[in-house]
């Protein structure tokens, strides 16, 4: 199943259910006005939404073409969203650039980063400087229905319900000014982006392996490919980021988990999904940074699509902005 939300001039837009080919969708408003809606209820709506799906693809529905590009982020806005850092290859080359040390192996790193505005997949992102660092990050992501406090990585395979596709926007002159404070971070992450689509797991067929996404994640900066870093080598798994998230604390239905930077230990090969990894790369092999962050203007293209190439999630493709 395959869910969206398009704009109805409300903060949280309307629920559309979509077709396998993102070509259509059909109005879930009798089901549940929104996707928060929807996770708020989502052992009731599921069945309902599914037998929704099922006949927008049997043709017995009516249904009205669908636009990912003009479409809203699935959640336009949410109770909560905590990122991890789960691809060691992205920490540990981040490690040996900035010197950090080596944080411990059994626990995912994690931040939470503001949720009242995740961004269009086709909006224009408006930053204040160049100055900051402008930095894309491609990711995927969970969104949970309600997990209670204390759940084991087990238990939490019963509440991952949506896998998505993030840009985990980053201003990366504030990262090491901030992290050096021992709180968390505020001015070094602006809000994020999200594809249009949100699937269900078995949308993502034998790619669902290991709550893992497999599939590469494509990245084009200014229409050139950047990276094509495969999702799955995650040190945790999504079960394991939402069990540590939700250790001392209960995650409010439409809780997003992130994966952090998709990264793969042979980068050099298949590229990167964020301008910091490169950089870090050319300070190994030639002693400093090469390549600039963003500039305005610029724009960034990222996009998984299924096993046989369809599409999944659809496109996040923006352009940077003076704001």
């Amino acid at each position: 199943m395959r869910l969206a939300t398009v704009d109805n001039g409300s903060p949280d837009g309307a629920l559309v259910v979509v077709s396998n080919d993102l070509r259509e969708c059909t109005p879930a408003n009798e089901i549940a006005q929104t996707l928060q809606q929807a996770m708020d209820n989502w052992k009731q709506a599921e069945p309902s939404l599914q037998a929704l799906s099922d006949a927008l693809a049997a043709g017995t529905v009516a249904a009205v073409p669908f636009d990912s590009g003009s479409a809203l982020a699935p959640l336009p806005r949410a109770w909560q969203w905590l990122d991890g850092s789960a691809y060691e290859s992205h920490g540990n080359l981040m490690q040996a650039v900035f010197g950090m040390e080596s944080p411990p192996k059994e626990m995912p790193l994690m931040y939470q980063g503001i949720s009242d505005t995740l961004l269009a997949p086709t909006a224009d992102v408006p930053l204040p400087s160049e100055e900051g660092g402008i930095d894309f990050e491609g990711e995927f992501g969970v969104i949970v229905d309600s997990v209670p406090m204390g759940i084991s990585a087990e238990q939490a395979l019963n509440h991952l319900r949506l896998v998505v596709q993030i840009n985990d926007w980053s201003l990366r002159t504030y990262v090491p000014l901030e992290m050096k404070t021992g709180f968390g971070f505020v001015q070094a992450k602006p809000a994020s982006s999200m594809a249009a689509v949100a699937v269900t797991t078995d949308e993502l067929g034998d790619a669902w392996r290991d709550c893992r996404v497999a599939l590469p994640l494509r990245v084009w900066w200014n229409s050139e490919l950047f990276g094509e870093p495969d999702g799955y080598q995650m040190s945790f798994g999504f079960h394991e980021l939402v069990a540590h998230a939700a250790r001392t604390r209960n995650l409010v239905a439409g809780t997003i988990i992130g994966s952090g930077t998709v990264s793969n230990s042979n980068y050099r090969e298949v590229g990167s999904t964020c301008i910091a990894e490169r950089r870090g790369m050319e300070v190994l092999e030639q002693g400093e940074p090469k390549t600039p962050f963003m500039a305005f203007g610029d724009r960034v293209k990222m996009e998984a699509v299924s096993q046989d190439g369809s599409p999944l999630f659809g496109a996040i493709d923006q352009k940077v902005v003076r704001g």
